[in-house]
């Protein structure tokens, strides 16, 4: 669309003042995701402004935002601990280029054919493990580093902590800003104009100021201090085996994160719906520069990209400028940083855990779809047990077993009576039902006319049908009357009358 007069009013009417909120919501969220992530404060910024000026001005989704997610943090945190903050930067620029490649090769909407149990059970899983490692950050005490030893530390850890000014103080500030979090809902609609995520830090931060209590704060070492980009050294790790199923992980996981998240922004509003193929090229291209520079890896934030369109955005220059605002402040301001609690991030993260987890919703989902939700329960339980790739792995086996169980699935329904019998078979009749199927036709025992309805059936295969065919021969021989109802969806499956 060529700039104009009237798309330039539109811009400074709508799309400015919603990227000054988009802006707002993202300051915090970018420092605690990153904080959280075992990297300095200022690569989560860093990611932001990617996401903002590189991803936001490509072609895809129109209002999503993109930057760093607390989706990803577990799987950042796991790749820093085990190969280094330095190796980040190449693990995150190739990630970027696999994510180009699988737009161009139009794999995109591919990615919304991975069950919704799936995915919903790995933010679950996400939301527990980011709760379980920043409830340490809470409590001023130091994690285990993996879900299950901090899930069980916790109660241990939590009474220790009370006992201390330091773990009192954060723990007070970290249930502050939760408070203020859930409470902002229903402040009245002049307040809650600003963003919650930024009333919380910024009340946080005046307290520990005011009061000077023993909180730690944010490190700040400056913005082209932080930056890494990857060497020759870090190339390097590229012949190690393991790198690549951390490569893989990042890309698969933010790119189909990225895609659900388009599809929930798309039912947001009423503007152009998201090319899903160009918005993984967008993602590509935008984590590839991540990398470059050294950077936390992107994907579309759905908090953000609400808040983009709730805020009324209508172009994709609201996100181009919450890019540009996000760079002003880092390179101008970059010590109010210094101000924000620890406490105060991980209260922001354990909310967003909290959201991830969505008790409510699944237990909707357990008393709608008790086997989706037993899908779901597998995902979530695999990756607090084990990690996120794997976790995803087994959530991946049980939906393909959910779907073989389904497709594979029959009903057999018997009305006898002394003059007939009706034996009526609907579902899906394989080879996997064969024995139940066979079973279940021998406690037939017609004594007159039998009629073998198959219409119910949506599929027939040859070792059902063989089975079917004999069952009929063989009361055909004891002289009864069978007739056949022919699948209705194969009707050249008659002969079996």
């Amino acid at each position: 669309m060529p700039w104009n007069t009237t798309r330039v009013r539109t811009v400074l009417r709508t799309d400015l003042p919603a990227s000054i909120t988009v802006f707002l919501v993202a300051v915090p969220l970018c420092v605690g995701v990153s904080v959280a992530s075992g990297a300095p404060a200022e690569l989560g910024l860093v990611t932001g402004i990617v996401g903002g000026l590189v991803a936001g001005a490509l072609p895809g989704s129109s209002l999503q935002v993109s930057g760093p997610a607390a989706g990803l943090t577990v799987l950042v945190h796991a790749a820093v601990t085990t190969h280094g903050l330095p190796a980040l930067g190449v693990i995150v620029l190739v990630a970027g280029l696999l994510q180009i490649l699988l737009g161009l090769l139009r794999l995109g909407r591919w990615f919304r054919a991975v069950s919704s149990a799936v995915v919903e059970g790995m933010l679950g899983g996400i939301g527990i493990v980011l709760i379980a490692s920043q409830a340490y950050v809470l409590l001023a005490r130091k994690s285990h580093g993996k879900a299950l030893p901090d899930l069980a530390g916790l109660p241990a850890a939590a009474a220790r902590a009370v006992t201390t000014a330091a773990g009192g103080a954060s723990l007070a500030i970290g249930a502050g800003v939760i408070a203020v979090l859930v409470l902002w809902k229903r402040a009245p609609r002049r307040l809650a104009v600003v963003p919650g995520p930024l009333v919380a830090v910024v009340l946080a931060a005046a307290a520990v100021r005011l009061l000077q209590l023993p909180v730690p704060t944010v490190g700040v070492g400056g913005l082209l201090g932080a930056l890494q980009p990857p060497g020759a050294e870090q190339f390097g790790l590229l012949g190690r085996v393991e790198i690549w199923g951390t490569v893989l992980a990042f890309a698969l996981i933010a790119s189909a994160e990225s895609l659900f998240s388009a599809s929930a922004v798309d039912h947001m509003h009423a503007g152009p719906r998201t090319s899903y193929n160009r918005e993984l090229i967008a993602q590509g291209v935008g984590n590839t520069a991540c990398g470059a520079l050294g950077a936390l890896p992107m994907t579309a934030v759905i908090v953000r990209s609400a808040a983009n369109v709730q805020a009324g955005a209508r172009t994709k220059a609201s996100r181009v400028l919450h890019g540009l605002w996000l760079l002003l402040f880092t390179l101008a301001l970059p010590g109010l940083l210094e101000l924000i609690p620890l406490a105060a991030l991980a209260g922001l993260l354990v909310h967003a855990g909290a959201k991830l987890v969505a008790p409510r919703e699944r237990l909707r989902l357990w008393r709608a779809d008790r086997s989706e939700a037993l899908v779901l329960l597998a995902t979530t339980v695999g990756i607090v047990v084990t990690n996120l790739l794997e976790g995803v792995l087994i959530g991946l086996v049980a939906a393909l077993a959910k779907t073989a169980w389904d497709v594979t699935h029959i009903r057999l329904h018997v009305e006898q009576t002394p003059d007939a019998t009706v034996v009526r078979v609907h579902g899906n009749a394989t080879f996997l039902k064969l024995p139940a199927l066979v079973d279940r036709l021998e406690e037939v025992s017609p004594t007159g006319p039998v009629e073998l309805d198959l219409s119910g059936l949506t599929h027939l295969d040859s070792a059902c049908r063989q089975a079917l065919t004999a069952w009929a021969e063989q009361h055909r021989r004891r002289g009864l009357s069978v007739t056949v109802t022919p699948v209705g969806a194969a009707p050249e499956l008659a002969p079996l009358s």
